[in-house]
């Protein structure tokens, strides 16, 4: 019996006033489990990619279904089963930490209770204990990528989004948390995940798919890649699919 896709787009399109064709008809699918990464410069079309899927930007035409539930038409159900940790910080600077989480699991309805024991989980896992009472804007900025990272997990969805997620955190960091997102991985979480770092694809990620000018240029494992382009590293893949490309 054939497993339901974590994620299924066909032929998605966007365009943005003045012409921009964000994405052109993009069709992916993502087998549940697996730790998947979405590779391609700046205006490629990685963050509306995501964006289309989390509702947040209304695609002109096509079709993404997440677990089976149409993200379009079934949206609260759809949405209850992703997570997202976006590339630019959007904490609100008057919650503490512990309310941050705590407000988003409300918003997916969790149970009060349910939420506590939840937060102090990741506030544990994450590192954040003792940054709990503390209000948002005064944290660093690698505690505050720890508290979103928190957040988007609160709901404990089906499959997590992680738009660069090591953005300007220093190199311990990175490891760390790259640690823990394997650990996630294991656990049976779906991630997608889109980085400019190269060296975090090669580490992280089972298939890759190479996005250039809003389209799909080439998917496959990492090695797959290699020897389809005569390449020794995904960067020198990169650097072949995106030249061609462009």
């Amino acid at each position: 019996m054939k497993t339901v896709p974590a994620l299924k787009v066909e032929k998605l399109r966007k365009t943005y006033p003045g012409g921009l064709v964000a994405l052109n008809d993009v069709s992916l699918e993502i087998e549940p489990g697996t730790f998947f990464g979405l590779l391609g410069p700046n205006g490629a079309g990685k963050t509306t990619f995501i964006s289309s899927i989390v509702n947040l930007a209304r695609p002109d035409r096509g079709r993404i279904e997440i677990f089976g539930y149409d993200a379009i038409r079934d949206f609260r159900r759809a949405r209850r089963m992703v997570g997202v940790s976006p590339q630019e910080v959007n904490l609100d600077k008057f919650l503490t930490v512990e309310e941050t989480l705590l407000y988003h699991a409300g918003y997916y309805g969790v149970p009060k209770r349910k939420a506590r024991e939840r937060a102090a989980e990741l506030l544990e896992r994450f590192g954040l204990s003792d940054k709990r009472d503390a209000r948002t804007n005064t944290l660093s900025g690698g505690m505050k990528r720890r508290v979103m990272f928190a957040r988007a997990l609160m709901h404990d969805p089906g499959i997590l989004f992680l738009d660069e997620p090591t953005a300007g955190v220093d190199v311990e960091l990175r490891y760390s948390l790259w640690s823990y997102i394997r650990e996630l991985n294991r656990g049976g979480l779906t991630i997608v995940l889109t980085t400019h770092y190269m060296e975090e694809a090669e580490e992280l990620c089972e298939e890759v798919a190479l996005i250039s000018g809003g389209r799909i240029a080439d998917r496959g494992t990492v090695g797959e890649l290699e020897e389809r382009h005569g390449a020794s590293s995904i960067e020198e893949v990169y650097m072949k699919v995106i030249h061609a490309d462009s």
